[in-house]
């Protein structure tokens, strides 16, 4: 089969795509004969030698996929060759065919294309265990998402208000915010030219968010903790403004608040496959009867990986950019 290796750390150029071995089913896996996968910021980190696959996990870059079971391990059940899947990954996704443990399985919603639904497992398993699972947002709550135009924000816009949640975004642009209003966002924060607290506590009458979705990590984290209503909870889920901040724990015991850190990747398959069912089980249904859709901003095809790296680290994105195989 042909994959993206990453011969060399480094920019978009270092993505190569060539030919490498089958991938080989093992106990409770199934090989997945990919159609399109989807590029995520993790992907970015490990092309430039950052963020290396947990041990055991393919070295191709790409978590998550869709397309057809190929072949089927011994363990397996419940699934099928031939059966039309989309899937979580730990890495290989970015290759023609990938091995999946079957509890990192979902079957492909109802109405969605089988190309479009490799946008949906890693910003939906994100969105489910951080949003839901962990912070516990609830209908008449106020969501914050940080990056509201990006995959993972255009998902958690989409899941908040389906429960009845009240959401507000951060963008960068005019544009980027006019779509995130489309997709049902309540409060419109343009982040280079307001204040995303002082903007929030006008909106909210002072209340604040019950629950923040944060990409930013330490950047952010102090006017994070300022935004946070009474019991609020802060989702931190990436690192693009630094690994270490100052966190007034003074502020947080005065609003009984709680901060969380999670990542996907490294999860043992236990925990992935109990957050893919939660995910079938809450999220499936809303993508089934139209409520909640992939946000697609381009399909490129595989080979041209490199190109789509750029878009990402550019930012001028809506939603995800996949990758046919």
């Amino acid at each position: 089969m042909y994959a993206i290796t990453i011969p060399e750390p480094g920019g978009p150029e270092a993505l190569v795509w060539t030919e490498v071995p089958d991938p080989v089913p093992g106990e409770g896996e199934v090989v997945v004969e990919v159609v399109a996968s989807a590029i995520n910021r993790a992907d970015l980190l490990q092309r430039q030698g950052f963020y290396d696959p947990p041990p055991g996990a393919s070295v191709y870059p790409g978590m998550e996929c869709s397309g057809r079971i190929a072949e089927v391990g011994p363990g397996v059940t419940g699934w099928a060759v031939g059966d039309e899947v989309c899937a979580l990954l730990a890495g290989g996704g970015y290759a023609q065919k990938v091995a999946v443990p079957y509890g990192q399985l979902l079957p492909v919603p109802k109405g969605i294309e089988l190309v479009h639904a490799a946008a949906l497992p890693e910003v939906t398993a994100t969105v489910w265990s951080n949003v839901f699972m962990v912070a516990h947002l609830r209908p008449g709550e106020t969501l914050l998402v940080h990056g509201g135009a990006s995959g993972i924000g255009t998902m958690a816009i989409q899941l908040a208000k389906a429960v009845g949640a009240r959401v507000a975004v951060t963008a960068g642009s005019a544009q980027k915010l006019e779509r995130c209003r489309e997709l049902g966002a309540d409060i419109l924060i343009n982040y280079h030219e307001q204040d995303f607290v002082a903007e929030l506590k006008q909106a909210t009458d002072g209340a604040k968010a019950d629950v923040i979705l944060d990409n930013m990590g330490a950047k952010y984290l102090g006017r994070n903790v300022d935004a946070l209503a009474v019991n609020g909870r802060l989702a931190v889920i990436g690192l693009q403004g630094g690994t270490k901040g100052e966190l007034d724990l003074g502020k947080m015991l005065a609003k009984r608040a709680a901060v969380t850190a999670t990542s996907l990747r490294g999860r043992p398959l236990g925990e992935k496959a109990a957050i893919i069912a939660a995910v079938r089980e809450h999220v499936w249904p809303l993508l089934e009867n139209g409520q909640v859709r992939p946000v697609i901003d381009r399909v490129l095809p595989m080979a041209d990986a490199a190109q789509g790296h750029q878009v990402l680290e550019e930012g001028g994105h809506v939603g995800k950019v996949l990758l046919i195989a």
